[in-house]
């Protein structure tokens, strides 16, 4: 498999569109705030030996347990509650901020291959390759692992076959490999499905961070900021985010992407293109919109 098959995209960082979508990314700041500090600690590690030698005139005893860590990230949540996004515009934060550039690499799903022994382990072993070629001393490469839980489920099932396992025998160990490259690479696995992940990935996780879907005020943030320019009331926002919280839609609230991808389309769809966007429209889309299900 050509790396090209083995990639879904690569993106150059840093990059101004990012920059402007985390503007626009509702619940951004909590999410960075949260991971910042971590991520530094495993990017700068010589930030961390200057800052040592400036304060305690020696190379903290510490400092070695902090750059052993394995520079891996969950990241856990539902579908449609912005994994991926956040992601790429953490990564590119944090190049700006320490000035650097680097290649966000997004893991093909095709890598879990066609069930031919061996083959699923080969791609793995390709992909962490390609990352250590693309890390550089000023370049940071990042790897995110979508629907992780599909390459990386726990060796305690009875029914996995020899082909998943070694495919999750070769991820920890290609983990493993990545603390080599200090500070150059980190790795992103995203889920739905957390218990679903061998306990050995989990355990080697920095940063555990769980996307929930959004609350009242981010989903008031988001639909006030994707409708400005609509003729709406304040109550009629308001009536709009109740209407979408899980207390109305049988425990299960609406996702980012439901509002965003399903809700305000189908809005729009019944306005287009003989009038204007309104609220009875909206009322009309979500009637017949109901939250993408959770998975358990």
């Amino acid at each position: 498999m050509s790396i090209s098959t083995i990639f879904d995209s690569t993106l150059e960082l840093p990059t101004q569109a990012l920059v402007d979508r985390a503007k626009a990314l509702i619940g951004f700041d909590d999410r960075f705030t949260q991971i910042h500090f971590n991520l530094k600690l495993l990017l700068d590690p010589g930030g961390l030996s200057v800052w040592s030698q400036k304060y305690h005139q020696q190379e903290l005893p510490i400092l070695r347990s902090l750059t052993d860590r394995h520079p891996l990230i969950i990241l856990e949540g539902d579908a449609g509650t912005g994994k991926t996004v956040s992601a790429e515009v953490i990564a590119n934060k944090m190049l700006i901020e320490l000035g650097k550039t680097g290649f966000f690499m997004k893991l093909s799903t095709r890598v879990r291959g066609d069930g031919v022994h061996g083959q699923m382990a080969k791609l793995v072993n390709q992909a962490f390759e390609e990352l250590k070629k693309v890390a550089g001393q000023k370049r940071i490469a990042f790897l995110f692992i979508d629907e992780a839980d599909a390459i990386a489920t726990t060796r305690a099932t009875a029914q996995m076959h020899q082909e998943e396992k070694a495919a999750v025998n070769t991820l920890i160990q290609k983990i493993d490999d990545t603390r080599e490259l200090v500070g150059r690479a980190i790795v992103f696995l995203a889920t739905n499905r957390l218990h679903f992940l061998d306990e050995a990935i989990v355990r080697r996780a920095a940063v555990i961070m769980k996307f929930e879907r959004p609350t009242e005020k981010e989903r008031k943030a988001l639909l006030t900021q994707e409708l400005t320019g609509v003729q709406l009331s304040a109550k009629e926002i308001d009536e709009l985010v109740s209407l979408t919280s899980a207390e109305q839609n049988d425990g299960v609230g609406f996702s980012f992407s439901d509002l965003r991808l399903r809700l305000l389309p189908a809005a729009i769809a019944l306005a287009y293109p003989d009038g204007p966007l309104t609220f009875k429209l909206l009322r009309q889309a979500l009637a017949k919109t109901s939250p993408s299900p959770q998975i358990k």
